[in-house]
């Protein structure tokens, strides 16, 4: 509990969280958000927490990209990403502002027409056409490597055959059962790597507990989660949606491999890495969040873990197959005794 001045009382006081319903202008639209706010705990008055205000006006920014089916800051910084540009590159292409890409991969809201720009060029073979039949501001050097990464990502038929087979299954709209983004393949199989690599002989049943806590505090910390994975009430806690369908898929392409053991009558599942290649996908800022994760439960066994999961507000709160909604993310504390 932290300690503040109070105005109103005149002196040192104990303060609280509590949760509000406030209204912020975006760009000349209301927009309704549940904030939590600091109070004094003996009279009640508010005082000002840049952390909470700050993850107040991500969720209401969140709320309008949602309503007007505009992509997330993450989503546009991964569109750039996957081609090999920086952000100034990545402005010459599109012939914007230098600094046109900065903005909003730091929080601007894009205009209409740029999003629809970068839905069109997140498709390779549509960066190939858009490549092909414009002049472009890059230089032959910038263009040429463009040019051998989209060859890159054309991929096997199996990558083909994986892509179109997520799109099905877990390519949503951002919202908040997937904490305001789309699944993201690569950050959920290298989440997957990072726990693999640290954890010896790590069991599945725990390996979905440790990605659900990561994407659940990255959340609460950033207002996004990490993977764009929606989470499941199983009856052993929390788990990605159709997580075999995913592990299936990591297998076919010598990410992991999973070996079943028995023990006392049981199966036991390992999933064991095949590649250490993966850090280069996460950003520092997820590492941490997964490396707390990663600290607070290193001594815990399947059982421990999913019995712990289960005193979750989010779990408690929802039926068998039902999605835990990330608005649960608030009532999470990771050093909960």
């Amino acid at each position: 509990m932290m300690k503040k001045y109070c105005e109103e009382c005149g002196k040192d006081v104990n303060t609280t969280v509590v949760l509000r319903e406030e209204e912020y202008n975006v760009c000349g639209e209301k927009i309704a958000v549940e904030a939590r706010v600091m109070t004094c705990c003996e009279c009640g008055e508010e005082f000002y927490n840049e952390e909470l205000d700050n993850e107040t006006l991500v969720n209401a920014y969140n709320i309008y990209r949602q309503r007007h089916r505009l992509l997330m800051p993450d989503e546009i910084k991964q569109i750039r990403e996957q081609y090999g540009l920086s952000q100034r590159s990545f402005a010459k292409l599109l012939n914007w502002g230098d600094k046109t890409i900065h903005r909003y991969e730091n929080g601007s809201l894009q205009d209409k027409a740029h999003n629809s720009m970068l839905l069109f060029l997140r498709e390779p073979m549509n960066m190939a056409d858009y490549l092909a039949e414009n002049e472009v501001g890059l230089d032959s050097a910038q263009k040429e490597k463009l040019q051998h990464r989209l060859v890159e990502l054309e991929g096997t038929k199996e990558n083909r055959i994986g892509s179109k087979l997520l799109d099905v299954l877990l390519r949503k709209e951002p919202c908040i059962e997937n904490g305001f983004k789309s699944f993201d393949y690569e950050k959920f199989y290298a989440s997957v790597l990072f726990f693999a690599n640290k954890c010896d002989e790590l069991l599945k049943v725990k390996l979905l507990k440790l990605l659900n806590y990561s994407d659940t505090i990255f959340y609460k910390e950033n207002g996004i989660s990490i993977t764009g994975t929606q989470y499941v009430h199983l009856p052993y806690g929390p788990v990605p949606e159709h997580y075999d369908v995913l592990f299936g898929l990591m297998e076919a392409q010598n990410i992991i491999t999973i070996s079943i053991n028995f023990e006392n009558g049981y199966e036991k599942h390992h999933v064991l890495p095949m590649t250490s290649d993966y850090m280069n996908i996460l950003s520092q800022e997820e590492i941490e969040v997964m490396t707390r994760v990663y600290n607070k439960f290193v001594n815990f066994g399947s059982v421990e873990i999913s019995n712990y999961s289960h005193e979750e507000v989010g779990y408690k709160e929802t039926q068998k197959g039902e999605i835990i909604s990330y608005n649960y993310a608030k009532d999470i504390v990771l050093e909960r005794s």
